[in-house]
C-alpha cells in the first residue's frame, strides 16, 4: 500500500490506538491532542525507534498542513466545527477530512459542504467497538459520503477496522452510529435489569448465565460485561458520561425526524441517575449499580 502522510487530532482513548495503527502501517502520521499530557504518552507508547514514521503536531494546523488524509477524533459538534475549519484552512485541495467523532448528522452536512466549497472532501465515519476495537484495530466503521472518497480512503482505514462500510452519503454514518447506540444501551439495559433479578431471586448468577448465554439471550454484553458487572467492575473504555453524550444526539434527531423513543429516554434518564451517584467516568455497564442502589 502506498505510504501517505496523515494528519490526525484527537489522541484519547479511541483516537490514540487509531492513531497508533497507522504509524505501524508505515503511514507519516502528525498527530496533535490539545491536551499536551495525552500527546506525551501517546508518543510514549506508540512511536517507537523502530517506527520513525510518526511525530507529534503542535497544533491542528501542523498536523494538517501537506497531509493526504486528515482524521479527527474529538468531543463533539462544537469541537469539530472548530478543528474542521482550522484543518480546512491549511488542507492541499482534494485531500480528505475523515471525521471519526460522533456527533449530529447535521453538522457532518455542513462540514461536508464547506469542504466541498474548497475543493476538499468529507466523510463522517464514526466507529463501534469501544476502546479493545481501537486497540486490536476490530472496529466497525460506518461512513457517510462520495463512493470514490470513501474508496480512497478504505485502504488506509484498514489498518484499525474489522469492518468498515459506506452505509450512504453524508450524514449516513452519524445517522447509523444513532441506530447502533440506540442498540447497545437497550442491551445493556436488559442484561443490567436481568442480573439483578437474578441476584435477588437468590440464583447462582454463574450458573444462570452459563444457561441463558448459550440461547437467545446471548449477546456481546453478556460475553463481555456479564462477570464484570457482576463484581461491580467498570474501568473499561465507552463512559457513562460519552454515552449521555450520544444518546442526547438521537433524542435530539428523533425529535427532528417526529419520532418517539420512549426506551431511548428512559436509559438516557437512568444513565443522568447514575451520573449522580458518581459513576460519570465508568463504563456503561455500570447500570447494574443504579438497580442495587434504589
Amino acid at each position: 500500500m502506498q505510504t501517505l502522510t496523515l494528519g490526525w487530532v484527537g489522541l484519547g482513548t479511541m483516537g490514540g490506538p487509531m492513531a497508533g495503527h497507522l504509524v505501524r502501517a508505515g503511514h507519516r502520521v502528525q498527530a496533535h491532542n490539545r491536551t499536551p499530557a495525552r500527546a506525551r504518552h501517546w508518543r510514549e507508547h506508540y512511536l517507537q525507534t523502530n517506527q520513525p514514521a510518526g511525530e507529534l503536531a503542535g497544533s491542528v494546523n501542523d498536523a494538517a498542513y501537506g497531509a493526504d488524509i486528515v482524521f479527527t477524533c474529538v468531543g463533539g459538534d462544537d469541537d469539530l466545527r472548530q478543528v474542521a475549519r482550522t484543518a480546512f484552512a491549511v488542507m492541499q485541495p482534494g485531500s480528505i477530512l475523515v471525521d471519526h467523532s460522533t456527533t449530529s448528522a447535521s453538522v457532518a452536512r455542513e462540514l461536508a459542504s464547506e469542504a466541498a466549497a474548497r475543493g476538499l472532501h468529507f466523510i463522517d465515519a464514526p466507529v463501534s467497538g469501544g476502546q479493545a476495537g481501537a486497540e486490536n484495530g476490530q472496529l466497525a466503521i460506518m461512513a457517510g459520503g462520495e463512493a470514490g472518497t470513501f474508496a480512497r480512503i478504505e485502504p488506509v482505514i484498514a489498518a484499525y477496522a474489522k469492518r468498515a462500510r459506506l452505509v450512504g452519503p453524508t450524514g449516513a454514518g452519524q445517522l447509523t452510529k444513532m441506530v447502533n447506540q440506540i442498540c447497545f444501551t437497550g442491551v445493556v439495559a436488559g442484561l443490567a435489569e436481568g442480573l439483578f433479578f437474578a441476584e435477588k431471586a437468590g440464583l447462582d448468577c454463574q450458573a444462570v448465565l452459563d444457561v441463558i448465554s448459550q440461547g437467545a439471550a446471548q449477546s456481546w454484553q453478556m460475553d463481555h460485561r456479564a462477570q464484570t458487572m457482576l463484581r461491580g467492575e467498570y474501568d473499561f473504555g465507552f463512559a457513562v458520561d460519552w454515552v449521555r453524550k450520544d444518546l442526547g444526539i438521537v433524542l435530539d434527531e428523533a425529535r427532528a425526524l417526529g419520532v418517539a423513543l420512549p426506551g431511548v429516554a428512559q436509559i438516557n434518564d437512568w444513565y443522568g441517575e447514575l451520573q449522580q451517584l458518581g459513576h460519570g467516568r465508568s463504563d456503561t455497564s455500570a447500570l447494574l449499580e443504579r438497580l442495587r442502589a434504589l
